[in-house]
């Protein structure tokens, strides 16, 4: 009896169940990713955050709580929330080169703040952080999450994982004296990379990136270069995947994007110089290749003011065409593709969709574009049908356009409207 008397008791001390919240989204068009086609009429039924149910014209028309919230769309159209699988949330790329030793370790996690809801706003309610200093990209989701800040859905990396001397390696070039600073993100053998796949692990990577190459934006190396063996590449990938993590090989020369895809790689970065034997490895390994061909136009225009090194400033000149056209190859070749940009670190955050144009002017299709940031990029993730997409089940992620996309893919540049998990942020 006294159990039962302490039990009841206890019951009322319990705060209430909340009440299940419904938001209900109406617009004129809907594009269905998968299909390639245009639906009319959706009614998007959202509760708690997740989708319940999608209706287009001839559907039956769902029943609706009489106390929905309502979010109306008349003239839009609309598409899932858009997806960036290679940003940098705390960086600026107006603050390159020797300008960011200007700025004090804790400047950079506020920045990130900034540029979260910048890219937020942007329709990229999802993003890749693959590569960050501090642990800052894990504070930030933690931020996002607790409903703290204003942002996407982050998988953080951590620390980008590199060689002595290499793109990863934050003193790479500097005097000797900077060889005291500790540098949580270097390795030179495999069982060193092991023990980083470990430790970003432990304090909240939830993917991990590696330097296979030199990069352009860091100062003496080359961009073409590899930089990391085969076998310290097959040991992050074999700790990685045991640990249910996916690798991304930042890797711009051709040796190492195929020792990176030997070594079973999720994910290729960049892949400027990628070949024909590249392509083929790809498609046997299942590999993604993630391709931020809009940034040239930008580092050749702002770079020089920016602060971008003279070195690299030159590099990609000599990279930055032949990037596009390996581009247009991989894509001929049916090499699997996601949406990439480099967005924070290399043009200004909040810009992403600046890429799918220029994307559709070296032969992709705009539907191909689309499922680049979407469906693909969701696969990509190991996220399939819980972002990327507007079906029951997944997150109520959806981005708004006047027009359509599927015939001027541009439009993307400016939603008119932005929704994460069912409430509308833009």
């Amino acid at each position: 009896m006294l159990k039962t008397v302490l039990a009841a008791s206890a019951a009322l001390l319990l705060p209430a169940p909340a009440l299940a919240e419904t938001v209900v989204v109406t617009a004129d068009h809907l594009v269905d990713v998968a299909k390639g086609v245009t639906l009319d009429e959706p009614v998007i039924v959202i509760t708690d955050g997740k989708v319940v149910s999608v209706v287009t014209r001839g559907g039956a028309r769902p029943v609706i709580p009489a106390e929905a919230k309502r979010i109306d769309l008349p003239g839009q159209t609309i598409v899932p929330g858009l997806i960036d699988m290679h940003v940098h949330l705390d960086s600026d790329a107006r603050i390159s080169g020797f300008k960011s030793l200007e700025y004090t370790d804790s400047f950079w996690q506020a920045l990130g703040v900034v540029n979260a809801k910048l890219m937020l706003d942007a329709g990229f309610t999802t993003v890749r952080n693959v590569g960050s200093g501090n642990y800052n990209d894990v504070g930030l989701k933690q931020a996002v999450e607790g409903g703290y800040i204003a942002g996407p859905r982050i998988i953080p990396a951590t620390y980008a994982l590199g060689a002595t001397g290499g793109h990863c390696d934050n003193t790479e070039g500097l005097p000797p004296s900077f060889a005291a600073v500790p540098q949580p993100s270097v390795a030179d053998s495999p069982e060193g990379y092991r023990k980083l796949v470990r430790t970003v692990r432990k304090y909240g990577a939830e993917v991990i990136k590696i330097c296979a190459t030199g990069g352009v934006l860091s100062r003496s190396d080359a961009a073409g270069a590899q930089q990391m063996t085969l076998a310290e590449m097959q040991a992050v990938v074999a700790e990685a995947h045991m640990l249910g993590m996916k690798v991304a090989a930042h890797a711009h020369g051709t040796a190492g994007i195929n020792d990176a895809l030997r070594a079973g790689v999720d994910t290729i970065e960049h892949a400027s110089l990628a070949d024909v034997e590249s392509f083929a490895l790809a498609k046997e390994k299942g590999a993604w290749f993630s391709m931020d061909i809009y940034d040239d136009d930008y580092i050749l225009a702002e770079g020089a003011k920016n602060g971008v090194y003279p070195e690299s400033l030159e590099k990609e000149r000599q990279i930055g065409r032949k990037q596009r056209e390996t581009f247009r190859d991989a894509y001929r070749a049916g090499v699997k593709m996601v949406f990439g940009t480099d967005n924070g670190g290399v043009f200004p955050a909040g810009q992403n969709a600046l890429q799918f144009g220029k994307m559709v002017e070296w032969g992709m299709t705009p539907i191909d574009a689309i499922r680049s940031a979407t469906t693909n990029a969701a696969d990509a993730l190991g996220k399939p049908g819980q972002v990327g997409t507007i079906a029951p089940g997944a997150w109520g992620d959806i981005v708004a356009v006047t027009g359509d996309p599927l015939v001027d893919v541009k439009l993307l540049e400016h939603p008119s409207a932005v929704i994460k998990g069912g409430v509308r942020v833009k």
